[in-house]
């Protein structure tokens, strides 16, 4: 297991959870983004995840260079594909989009960013990768072509993540999309993360503390928001939702 997720794992243990900002430099101005970035290690983040569905601007690189230079925080890829690998950052979450059938997000982006994280000298946090139905049509499923799992059918979510136990990978990531309508069911969180013996990450549709509360409580290890922050820069809200996400911490003031 690589270093960074172990810290991580050990802030999450002491804190009753952990709480993970996604940027998207390609829906937030460069101000606004660098902004929050500056601000999230005061407001409580423990790690930021830098990435985006679909790149439409070649700075990628750039961008990723400049938010870490702008914290102290660890800086981790969340990659929409190979082409989103960097030496910039501390670390890659490295995705297979288990939920899916599509071949490319499967292996085949796999296999072609392999060399490349390697040449970074990145660390590699593998993870099974699950997309939730959100009761809309997200980015995500319409770049990888893929249905989403039923948000109902907590059985096929706990198959697809116990077989990403089973294959090795560190943590499962349940995902509504960014900008869901819908987040992943309370019910859903519980039911995987008691039925496999690897963290569950949830993102995707959060928006309130106490949605952010709740997938803690209900046995999620790390909570994932991002587009409802970078929408409006609500660095108060950011505080709030990560005091939610640490239930085992006194709460800032």
């Amino acid at each position: 297991m690589s270093a960074l997720f172990q810290r991580l794992l050990g802030a999450a243990k002491r804190q009753g959870g952990a709480f993970l900002l996604l940027l998207d430099p390609d829906r937030t101005p460069e101000r606004d983004y660098l902004t929050i970035a500056e601000a999230a290690e005061d407001c409580g983040v423990d790690a930021l995840l830098v990435g985006s569905s679909f790149v439409l601007q070649s700075r990628f690189a750039e961008a990723v260079r400049e938010i870490k230079n702008s914290t102290r925080l660890p800086v981790i890829i969340f990659p929409g594909s190979a082409n989103q690998i960097t030496p910039n950052a501390d670390a890659i979450l490295f995705t297979s989009l288990l939920s899916g059938r599509n071949p490319q997000y499967l292996i085949d982006e796999q296999v072609k960013g392999a060399p490349l994280v390697k040449n970074a000298g990145l660390e590699a946090i593998s993870c099974g990768y699950l997309l939730i139905d959100s009761g809309g049509y997200t980015s995500v499923q319409f770049m990888s072509s893929s249905l989403p799992i039923p948000r109902t059918k907590y059985d096929i979510a706990c198959a697809h993540a116990l077989a990403a136990q089973y294959m090795g990978m560190q943590t499962v990531y349940l995902e509504a999309g960014s900008g869901a309508r819908l987040p992943v069911p309370d019910e859903m969180v519980k039911a995987v993360a008691s039925y496999i013996d690897i963290p569950v990450i949830v993102g995707g549709g959060l928006t309130t503390p106490e949605e952010c509360a709740s997938r803690i409580e209900a046995g999620a290890t790390f909570v994932v928001v991002g587009n409802h922050i970078e929408q409006d820069n609500r660095l108060n809200l950011l505080r709030e939702l990560t005091a939610a996400a640490h239930p085992l911490q006194s709460v800032r003031i």
